[in-house]
C-alpha cells in the first residue's frame, strides 16, 4: 500500500515536472530530501539519523520556519552554511552535511536553491533533534581546524580541454550531486580522499553507515544503460537498492535526460586504477550452489542472468563483484528494494538472514562471486557477521 501511495505521488510529480522551478530542480539535483526528510516526518523537517565514529547525529529542519528552520537566514548566511559549513550563529556543522561538495556549486544555483527553500517550501514548526554525541567529543571548535585542512574553496571551474557536456556532468557529480560523499573512500579524519578525477581515489568506492558504495571508475556499461539506471533504478541487466535507491527515488529520476547524459559522459570517462588481485579469490562450493538453487535461482535464473527490467543479473553485477562485499551481504541477509519511480513500481527481494548461518551466507556469497565469469575476493563468515550487525 505504501508503495502504491508513493507511486501515485510520483506520477503526479512527473506530470508537473515541466512546471518545476529552477530552485526546486537544484534541490532535486542536490538530493536535499534524502537527508532532511525522515520516513515518518514532514518534508525537509530533518530528523534523519547518521551514524558517525563520534556518535549519532541528526539532520536539521531546513524549511523556512523562523524558530526551528532556516527562516532567519539571509542569503549570505545560507551561502556560508552551504559552502563553508558554518551555521548562522557561528557554530561549525558536521561534515556529514556535504558542504565540501556544495562549495563547488555556482552562485546562480545557490541563489535559486535559497529562493526555493524560502519562498516555495512551507514552514514547518518541527524542533530539531539533539545529536547523540557526548562531551567532550561534542565540542565543535575542532571542526574549524578540520575545515582549514580539508575544505577546498571555490566554484567548479570548467576544463577547457573537455566538452560542455563533460563539464556539465563533472559539475553535477562533484558539486550538487555530491557523489563522492558515498563513492569516495575516506581518510583518517573521515575526509574524502579526493575531490575530483585528478586523483584516482575519487569515486573509487567507499563505505558509509554499514553500506559499501562501489567504484564508479572503469564502469563496464553503455551510456544509454547508465542513463536508464540513473533515471529508473534499473536497466536490462542491472538494478539498484539500498541508499542509491533512495538517491534515484528522491533525486536523479527528476533530472533531465540532458543532465543524466552529461553525468554518464563524465562518469564513463573515469579510468579505473590498476586493480589489485585479491589475496584470496572466492570459490564456488557445492554447499553454496545448493543454497543458490534453493533460494536464488527461481528469480535470478540458473545462469544468473536475471530478468530484464525486473530482476538484476548476477553475472557481471557491480555489487556482486565489488571489492567490498558489505552491500551484497546486507541484501542477502535483509533483502533489497528497487527504487520507486514514475516509470516503475518497486520490486522487493526478501532477506534470508533469518535462515542462513554466517557460514552458509558466506558460502552462497562466494559462489555468486566465483560463478558466470565473476571473480572477486573471498568472503568470510566474519564478514557476514559484520554485515548482520550493521543491518540491525
Amino acid at each position: 500500500m505504501r508503495n502504491l501511495m508513493i507511486f501515485a505521488t510520483l506520477m503526479a510529480t512527473a506530470g508537473s515536472a515541466m512546471a518545476m522551478s529552477e530552485g526546486e530542480y537544484v534541490a532535486k539535483s542536490a538530493d536535499c530530501a534524502a537527508c532532511h526528510t525522515s520516513p515518518q516526518g514532514k518534508d525537509l523537517t530533518g530528523g534523519v539519523r547518521f551514524a558517525t565514529p563520534l556518535g549519532d547525529i541528526y539532520s536539521t529542519n531546513i524549511t523556512p520556519d523562523i524558530q526551528h528552520g532556516i527562516g532567519g537566514y539571509n542569503f549570505d548566511a545560507f551561502n556560508k552554511a552551504m559552502r563553508e559549513g558554518i551555521a548562522k550563529d557561528g557554530h561549525a556543522l558536521y561534515p556529514a552535511m556535504p558542504y565540501t561538495s556544495y562549495v563547488k556549486m555556482s552562485d546562480k544555483d545557490m541563489r535559486a536553491l535559497y529562493d526555493y527553500l524560502m519562498k516555495e517550501v512551507e514552514p514547518q514548526p518541527v524542533a530539531n533533534r539533539d545529536n547523540d554525541i557526548s562531551w567532550p567529543m561534542s565540542v565543535r571548535w575542532p571542526l574549524h581546524v578540520w575545515n582549514s585542512i580539508f575544505l577546498e574553496n571555490g566554484e567548479y571551474k570548467p576544463q577547457a580541454d573537455q566538452s560542455a557536456e563533460w563539464n556539465r556532468g563533472a559539475y553535477l557529480v562533484q558539486a550538487a550531486g555530491h557523489c563522492g560523499a558515498c563513492h569516495t573512500p575516506r581518510g583518517w579524519a573521515q575526509q574524502e580522499k579526493a575531490a575530483d578525477q585528478q586523483n584516482v581515489a575519487f569515486l573509487s568506492g567507499g563505505e558509509l553507515d554499514g553500506w559499501s558504495a562501489p567504484s564508479l571508475r572503469g564502469l563496464k556499461i553503455s551510456q544509454p544503460e547508465l542513463v536508464t539506471l540513473l533515471k529508473t533504478g534499473r536497466n536490462t541487466r542491472d538494478a539498484v537498492s539500498g541508499p542509491m535507491g533512495e538517491v534515484i527515488t528522491n533525486s536523479t529520476q527528476f533530472m533531465t535526460d540532458a543532465d543524466l547524459n552529461s553525468m554518464a559522459v563524465y562518469l564513463l570517462s573515469l579510468k579505473a586504477d590498476v586493480p589489485q588481485k585479491p589475496a584470496k579469490t572466492a570459490v564456488a562450493t557445492p554447499a553454496g550452489q545448493q543454497t543458490f538453487m534453493r533460494y536464488c535461482s527461481t528469480c535470478h535464473g540458473v545462469n544468473g542472468d536475471g530478468k530484464a527490467l525486473a530482476i538484476p543479473a548476477l553475472a557481471g553485477n557491480l555489487t556482486v563483484n565489488s571489492e567490498n562485499p558489505q552491500t551484497l551481504l546486507r541484501v542477502i541477509l535483509y533483502g533489497g528494494q528497487t527504487p520507486v519511480t514514475a516509470e516503475h513500481m518497486s520490486n522487493t527481494m526478501p532477506g534470508y538472514g533469518w535462515t542462513l548461518t554466517d557460514q552458509q551466507a558466506a558460502e552462497l556469497t562466494n559462489t555468486l562471486r566465483a560463478s558466470w565469469g565473476n571473480q572477486a575476493a573471498e568472503v568470510t563468515p566474519g564478514d557476514v557477521a559484520k554485515a548482520r550487525k550493521a543491518g540491525k
